[in-house]
C-alpha cells in the first residue's frame, strides 16, 4: 500500500520530489509536463485515469441507486380477476378509476439520479474483500470516536484508497471524499484527503486538507507536501517559506530530504539556478546510505546540474545515483546514457 505518512503509510517515494521521468518523480511536475524546473502552471495535472465515483457508482453496500424502483414491477389488475364490489367491503367503496394505473406509472418511473454531493456521500463502489482492517493501528485508532458501523465504512474507504493512490489516484480521492462526508473532524481522514487530492493533481484542495488536518493535530510532517502544492499552484516564494520553517530542522532525514528537492524547485522556478545548486549540495548527497532519499536527492542534484548546463557534472551523478538504486526508482541509468551521447558529440 503506498502513500505518505501514517494514513497510507510512510513512504514518500511517488511524492514530493523533484525527479523528473522517474517513478519517484514530482508528481506537480511530471503530470505537469515539465522537464526542467522552470515556472509551472498552476492548473490542475492532467488526470491519471481512474473513474470517478460519481452519480454512476452503486452504493458500498451493493444497493443499486434506482434498484428498489427499478426491479419491482407495478400492480397490474386484469378485468378479469376484479373482484366484486361487496367482497371489497361495500360498494362504492373501491378506490377511483384509474387511481391504480396512476399508481402504476410513479412506480415504473425510474428514481432520479442521485446529487453530485450525494454521489461523493456514496463514493465508489467498496470491494467486499476490503475490510478496512488494512489500515495501521494508529488510524483505527483515531476512528473509535466514531459509532462502530461508521467507523468501519469510513476505514474501508481509507483502505480502499490506500490501495489505489499510486496506480489510480483519483478513485482514491473519491473513497476519502466518502469518509471525509462520514467524518470530517477526524484529523485523519483530512490528512487522507489532502494526499488522495495531491496525488490525483488537485492542489488547491489538497493544500486546504492538510491546513486543516494540521490545525486539528498540530502535525508539521505536511509540509513537503504543502510546499509543493505551492509550487504547483505557481507560487514557488510561498513553497520557499515553508522550506524555512523552524520545525523542518527536526525533520527525519527522509522527510528533510524531500523539503530540500522541493526547495530546490522553488530556486528552480524563480530562474535561481545556482541557489537551487547551493541547496543541494548542502545537503547529505555523499552519505553513505543506499536508502531512497539519497537516491532522490542524488538525482535530483543530477538533473540540475544538466539543467544549469554542467553536462559533465551532471553524468557523473547521474552515474553515482544509478549506483546505489537496486530497486530502480529512477531512470539515472538512461538518463546517463542519454547524455553520454550529448557530452561525446561536444
Amino acid at each position: 500500500m503506498g502513500g505518505l505518512y501514517c494514513v497510507f503509510g510512510t513512504d514518500f517515494s511517488h511524492l514530493n520530489s523533484d525527479l523528473r521521468r522517474s517513478r519517484c518523480t514530482n508528481v506537480a511536475d511530471q503530470r505537469g509536463g515539465r522537464r526542467d524546473g522552470g515556472s509551472r502552471q498552476g492548473g490542475p495535472r492532467q488526470g491519471q485515469g481512474g473513474s470517478r465515483g460519481g452519480a454512476g457508482a452503486s452504493r458500498g453496500d451493493g444497493k443499486g441507486r434506482g434498484s428498489s424502483g427499478r426491479d419491482r414491477k407495478p400492480f397490474e389488475r386484469k378485468d378479469g380477476d376484479r373482484k366484486p364490489a361487496g367482497a371489497r367491503g361495500g360498494q362504492g367503496r373501491g378506490k377511483p378509476a384509474g387511481q391504480g394505473e396512476r399508481r402504476g406509472g410513479e412506480s415504473r418511473r425510474e428514481r432520479p439520479e442521485r446529487t453530485a454531493s450525494q454521489a461523493v456521500y456514496d463514493g465508489p463502489p467498496l470491494p467486499d474483500d476490503i475490510t478496512g482492517s488494512e489500515l495501521d493501528a494508529s488510524v483505527r485508532a483515531q476512528l473509535r470516536s466514531l459509532p462502530e458501523k461508521l467507523a468501519l465504512r469510513v476505514a474501508r474507504h481509507l483502505a480502499a484508497a490506500g490501495q489505489l493512490v499510486d496506480d489510480d489516484p483519483e478513485t482514491a480521492y473519491q473513497h476519502t471524499l466518502a469518509a471525509k462526508a462520514r467524518a470530517s473532524r477526524i484529523a485523519v481522514v483530512r490528512e487522507a484527503v489532502g494526499e488522495s487530492a495531491y496525488a490525483a493533481g488537485h492542489y488547491a484542495e489538497a493544500l486546504a486538507e492538510l491546513r486543516a488536518a494540521k490545525r486539528m493535530n498540530g502535525a508539521t510532517a505536511y509540509l513537503p507536501i504543502m510546499a509543493d502544492c505551492h509550487r504547483a499552484l505557481g507560487n514557488p516564494t510561498r513553497a520557499l517559506e515553508l522550506a524555512k520553517s523552524p520545525s523542518v530542522a527536526k525533520f527525519p532525514s527522509a522527510a528533510k530530504a524531500e523539503m530540500t528537492i522541493v526547495e530546490a524547485g522553488a530556486r528552480r522556478d524563480l530562474g535561481q539556478m545556482d541557489a537551487a545548486l547551493r541547496t543541494l549540495e548542502v545537503s547529505p548527497l555523499n552519505s553513505k546510505s543506499r536508502e531512497p532519499w539519497v537516491v532522490r536527492l542524488r538525482y535530483a542534484y543530477a538533473d540540475t546540474l544538466e539543467a544549469a548546463g554542467r553536462l559533465n557534472d551532471a553524468l557523473t551523478w547521474f552515474h553515482k545515483t544509478n549506483a546505489i538504486d537496486s530497486e530502480e526508482v529512477t531512470d539515472a541509468a538512461d538518463r546517463a546514457m542519454s547524455l553520454e551521447k550529448r557530452v561525446d558529440r561536444d
